[in-house]
């Protein structure tokens, strides 16, 4: 959620600083700020809502200074405004926050009883407090910072500059993530390695109790016990390069138009091109192969990518599957089979909700697999055995190229395993490999065909109020995820069902204003039922957006106000092709209604807080 970014520099350090933000964007925010030390003092300069209102104040007052620290803020405690962005300061010490602190109630009663005077709505601003309050005890600033952060519960990282200190960052990971940057004479933090790219490709990664001492000259890492610790420096793999929207107007647009490449890229890192043979981790094939239970595990759109790999785990391989919602699953104390492996899905790598879930399954004896998209993150670094996508950077909060690729490493998963075990589902496996060796291609033509038609469904649907989506089988999870793009992106309150739950209680609601979007290959082993429910809806009134092939159009024109028709595609393959449409679908009713397509209100990228 919220991005942390400090720096020890040699030159200005504010313009970096605000750089370093915008690296962060992605992950979602309303407000910012950064804070400098200039003449051994604390200077401020924060703004409600986007980066660019920030770089206005700053242009008219600038910061000096070559140590500073620098947030993106996404609200929990108190309002998205410029009083509670970060950094928060008193006169002797200024700190930013990602997470939650738990305690901060009883700890701002208690410092309130001290005299200390609250000015914000935040639970951030403790930490500023206790800190100082425990200097003004004659504590130098690394013991008043680390005697404060042990009476301090939750998940948090946090970044702290001192008046008077201009060689002295600290820092501290517990929960949520923290990198270090060795520079040539600078030194850096952030949240994200993403957002030091550009400065250095020297990493080391915080563990969780970590904290830490930066210098110019180099770092101190301190464990909970205030042991030292010795974490690695490594080579960076992330990219230095500014990622842009190129010809495209947002970035979402332009990631949708990327899924035929990246889907391509991920194919090719995992289908032989040669023998065709799916080639996948054999420690993972021998963890499945073995595991009496396959649980997987996420949040949001990768639940729905974990929906769809339930179908194929267990048709294609025959392998026992549990799906659970990361926010809900531990709290459930769920038993875990001897031997199991559980398998967690995220673009970000350090979604806070999948991680806690990660770590219950590993106390828990599971074997624990990760799909990850972003390099180098905690979920990756935790795990047994990663699988990467190769999404590249996705930058629009509502995820798209990630989501897609996801299903192609989830569905190459299931086909190594269905192949490992040899019988009936071998052979059917090899015609999936078929297809999807021709899927990038058919992506690409099919993005040119259906997008002008889709644009023109946006202008007749965008005043909508309510819209439902159905679909069965492997589609029912798209139609959760169509639901869910409309409603991220264009704030139109949307369902997804499965299409033969509607006449159990949703069928209500159905009326003439009620458009229903219906996912309905004619080749889907289900298509007859789903046409028997959309029928029915028909008959009370809806308005029917029907997504089907060219046989499903012939089958069902008369029923449908509009049909966007796609290629035909081998039924396993359908959940890759039909997320498309419903992708553009929210895309293109989002920006007719004039809404902020990469940054939707309320939302975060990487939801680092429970």
């Amino acid at each position: 959620m919220c991005g942390i970014i400090g720096i020890l520099g040699e030159k200005s350090v504010a313009p970096l600083l605000v750089e370093g933000l915008k690296r962060l964007e992605y992950r979602g925010y309303d407000s910012a700020g950064i804070a400098t030390l200039a003449n051994g003092h604390i200077q401020r300069c924060r703004a409600e809502g986007k980066l660019i209102n920030l770089e206005k104040k700053l242009r008219s007052a600038p910061l000096e200074g070559t140590t500073g620290i620098g947030h993106t803020r996404w609200a929990t405690h108190g309002r998205p405004t410029e009083n509670n962005a970060h950094p928060h300061a008193t006169d002797r010490v200024a700190v930013v926050h990602n997470g939650i602190i738990e305690n901060y109630a009883s700890l701002k009663e208690e410092l309130e009883g001290l005299q200390c005077r609250f000015e914000t709505e935040t639970d951030t601003e403790v930490i500023a407090h206790l800190v100082t309050h425990c200097l003004r005890q004659g504590m130098g600033p690394q013991e008043a910072a680390h005697a404060a952060l042990n009476r301090l519960e939750g998940a948090f990282s946090v970044a702290l500059v001192f008046a008077g200190e201009h060689d002295l960052l600290i820092g501290a990971r517990q929960g949520t993530p923290l990198a270090v940057g060795y520079g040539d004479g600078e030194m850096y933090v952030a949240s994200d390695s993403y957002a030091l790219a550009p400065l250095t490709s020297r990493i080391s990664f915080l563990e969780d109790g970590d904290r830490v001492t930066v210098r110019r000259a180099g770092v101190t890492v301190y464990g909970r016990d205030g042991s030292e610790q010795k974490r690695p420096v490594r080579i960076t793999a992330q990219s230095g390069a500014t990622t842009g929207k190129g010809e495209y107007r947002h970035f979402m647009l332009k990631e949708i138009h990327e899924q035929p490449a990246v889907i391509g890229d991920t194919l090719n890192s995992l289908i032989n091109p040669a023998t065709g043979a799916v080639s996948v981790s054999p420690e993972a094939l021998a963890a499945l192969e073995k595991a009496p239970r396959l649980t997987l595990v996420a949040c949001g759109t990768a639940f729905y990518a974990c929906m769809v790999a339930k179908y194929w785990f267990e048709t294609l391989a025959r392998m026992p599957c549990e799906i659970d919602i990361a926010s809900e699953f531990r709290y459930r104390e769920a038993p875990m089979p001897a031997g199991g492996v559980a398998l967690f899905v995220s673009q970000s790598g350090e979604t806070l909700d999948t991680l806690e879930a990660l770590r219950y399954c590993k106390k828990n004896g599971q074997k624990v697999m990760s799909i990850v998209n972003t390099i180098e993150s905690t979920i990756e670094r935790e795990s047994d055995i990663v699988l990467h996508t190769l999404a590249g950077p996705e930058i629009g909060v509502a995820s798209t190229k990630a989501f897609t690729t996801q299903l192609v490493t989830l569905l190459c998963l299931a086909l190594a395993l269905a192949a490992r075990r040899g019988g009936a589902a071998e052979r059917p496996g090899q015609n999936i490999v078929d297809s999807l060796r021709h899927l990038p291609a058919q992506l690409s033509g099919l993005l040119k065909e259906i997008e002008p038609q889709i644009q023109d469904i946006a202008r007749d649907i965008f005043e909508s109020v309510h819209m439902l989506y159905i679909g069965r089988g492997l589609l029912y999870p798209v139609a959760l995820e169509g639901a869910l793009k409309l409603k991220e992106i264009s704030y139109i309150h949307a369902e997804g069902y499965a299409a033969g739950e509607l006449k159990h209680g949703p069928i209500a609601l159905i009326d003439e204003h009620m458009p229903l979007v219906v996912l309905a290959p004619e080749n889907d082993p289900l298509f007859e039922k789903t046409a028997s429910n959309l029928q029915e809806n028909v008959a009370r009134g809806a308005r029917v957006l029907l997504i089907t092939d060219k046989k499903g159009e012939a089958r069902l024109k008369g029923f449908a106000r509009w049909i966007v028709r796609m290629n035909d595609v081998h039924p396993a393959l359908a959940p890759l092709i039909y997320t498309i449409p419903v992708q553009l679908l929210a895309y293109y009713v989002a920006v007719t209604k004039g809404t902020d397509v990469d940054q939707p209100r309320n939302l975060a990228k990487a939801v680092t807080v429970e």
